[in-house]
């Protein structure tokens, strides 16, 4: 069975996300996203030995920020090696980039999903990982633009 570890950040990434279990029955899944009061009941709904988390942060607040998203790169190679996922699909943002390009580095397929709630720019994170993305899924057509290699997938919701 092909190990498959999804991840996004948290807020309406993780949700989108999730709109994909059905797809953890089909595979050896695992969950990563950031540590955050609303996301501690993932574990009770799907597992603590399924879902992992990452320290929460946000760009408004750019120093200690830096300090979180280091730390979050190390945390991924972590999780990466201790999991050993065969894929990564992700929703994005900024949790999804170290963890797609350690992937990519060990020769890991790649499946990005960009955001729903971008129909006419494209996110930094999806910029990151388009060129290293095997395949890249937008959902909505007007995103072609940005991403011609894409697939419009439709929405996810």
């Amino acid at each position: 069975m092909k190990k498959v570890l999804f991840i996004s950040s948290t807020g309406g990434h993780l949700t989108e996300l999730l709109k994909l279990t059905p797809l953890f029955e089909e595979y050896d899944y695992h969950l990563i996203t950031e540590k955050t009061k609303s996301n501690l009941s993932l574990v009770d709904k799907y597992g603590k030995d399924k879902v992992s988390f990452l320290v929460y942060g946000t760009k408004d607040y750019l120093f200690s920020y830096l300090f979180k998203f280091s730390f979050n790169i190390i945390k991924s190679f972590y999780y990466f090696i201790k999991l050993k996922p065969d894929y990564i699909v992700t929703t994005g943002t900024h949790t999804a980039v170290p963890i797609s390009y350690i992937a990519h580095l060990f020769k890991k397929k790649i499946i990005y999903i960009e955001t729903f709630a971008n129909a006419k720019t494209p996110t930094k994170a999806g910029q990151m990982i388009y060129p290293i993305a095997d395949l890249f899924i937008v959902q909505w057509e007007s995103m072609l633009e940005f991403y011609p290699k894409a697939i419009y997938g439709g929405w996810i919701f």
